[in-house]
């Protein structure tokens, strides 16, 4: 039996080949002589560039950036044959480089994103990717811009600091991006607009540190942000708080958008990179996951293409997660064949989010070997 092994990481606890290999090695023990084909995936989110360059290979290059508070932090661009560079968000503005006392999306940045996106123009990049997601940020990428050439002003004409907050005030801009034309691309998780009940602030910004306050101030600073760069940024498109994926990264994705750049489907991106087309061909089950299975996964990350693509195929696609909460019909419709949570494995309740949180490679492997007992045409009796 042929089975593909293609999660995303588990976010906070194992990256997508530690996810992988667990799952391998309890599908191992009981059923040894299968096939597995192992193909990590990313999204746009963390891990990003680390699956990209063991799919393309090319030069890793280390480049000083800023963390979401604006702390020294080291990124890196991933440069490839074809004068592509790829560039990971959450290297600069990740969730998880915050502790949660931390997390303030009104005050956090996107300049280190900035900064690494500057690094590849100037390494010569005539195509730069950008993968969006886990971010930290709420500030549409103003941050960004900023070390990109282009400085948010107030009224005074002074420059705004660091968050989304301050872009209640916007009124102007100042300077030209220096991007020397490049192809800018955002490879997004989702495809939520910048603005309004779907938008950065209202769906994202709770699980960086806003309040239902925050959340108002900072939809009605986005909004005023945008205005200003339909306004003054020449070439930036008309609509742009309600445009796909513009919401992407705590609005980043709508920022890219200004820039004449456009959003793409990170998994899509992804998948064809590791040609997992022609892998999901060649097999007779999907296994995919990722560390919560809920609503969004449903709106452009890993699963969501991954389960699409076997649907399409006639494929039983399993998906394994720390937490399931999307419903059995909506997943079904998606093209999932079944979920398995590790909180539920572990028991359920306090006890079983704690093993989860701390056994998930114990959990993982013990799953795979379920699954094995209940697929393979080859397991042990």
């Amino acid at each position: 039996m042929r089975v593909l092994l293609c999660p995303d990481k588990f976010a906070g606890t194992l990256s997508a080949p530690e996810v992988a290999a667990a799952v391998a090695a309890g599908w191992r023990e009981i059923a040894e002589s299968d096939e597995l084909l192992i193909r990590p995936l990313a999204d746009g989110g963390p891990g990003f560039v680390d699956v990209l360059a063991d799919a393309l290979g090319g030069q890793r290059v280390a480049v000083p950036i800023v963390d979401p508070l604006g702390r020294p932090a080291a990124g890196e661009i991933l440069l490839t044959g074809d004068g592509t560079a790829y560039v990971e968000s959450a290297q600069a503005c990740g969730l998880h480089l915050l502790t949660p006392p931390e997390r303030d999306p009104k005050a956090t940045t996107s300049f280190g994103l900035g900064l690494l996106v500057a690094a590849a123009v100037e390494r010569g990049a005539g195509r730069v990717v950008v993968g969006l997601g886990g971010s930290a940020t709420n500030d549409a990428g103003a941050g960004m811009l900023t070390a990109l050439g282009v400085t948010p002003l107030d009224g005074a004409g002074l420059a705004l600091p660091y968050g989304g907050a301050a872009l209640a005030a916007v009124a102007g801009l100042d300077g030209a991006p220096r991007l020397r034309g490049v192809d800018l691309v955002a490879a997004t998780d989702v495809d939520n607009p910048l603005l309004g009940l779907h938008g950065a602030s209202n769906v994202f910004g709770p699980q960086k540190g806003a309040d239902r306050a925050d959340v108002l101030l900072l939809d009605s600073a986005l909004e005023r942000f945008a205005m200003v760069l339909e306004r003054d940024l020449p070439g930036c498109p008309a609509s742009l708080g309600a445009l796909p994926a513009g919401g992407a990264a705590g609005g980043t994705g709508a920022a890219i958008l200004a820039l004449g750049g456009r959003c793409e489907s990170g998994i899509g991106l992804v998948t064809r990179a590791l040609g997992l087309d022609a892998a999901l061909d060649a097999v007779d089950l999907v296994i995919t996951g990722e560390g919560s299975f809920d609503h969004q996964s449903l709106r452009g990350k890993v699963v969501a293409g991954v389960a699409g693509a076997a649907r399409d195929r006639g494929l039983p696609c399993v998906v394994l997660a720390g937490q399931v909460s999307t419903g059995r019909r909506e997943a079904a419709a998606a093209g999932v064949t079944d979920a398995y949570s590790l909180v539920e494995h572990f028991g359920g309740d306090e006890r079983g989010l704690a093993e989860a949180l701390n056994r998930p490679a114990d959990g993982l492997r013990e799953l795979g070997a379920r699954l094995a007992g209940q697929w393979s045409r080859t397991r042990r009796v």
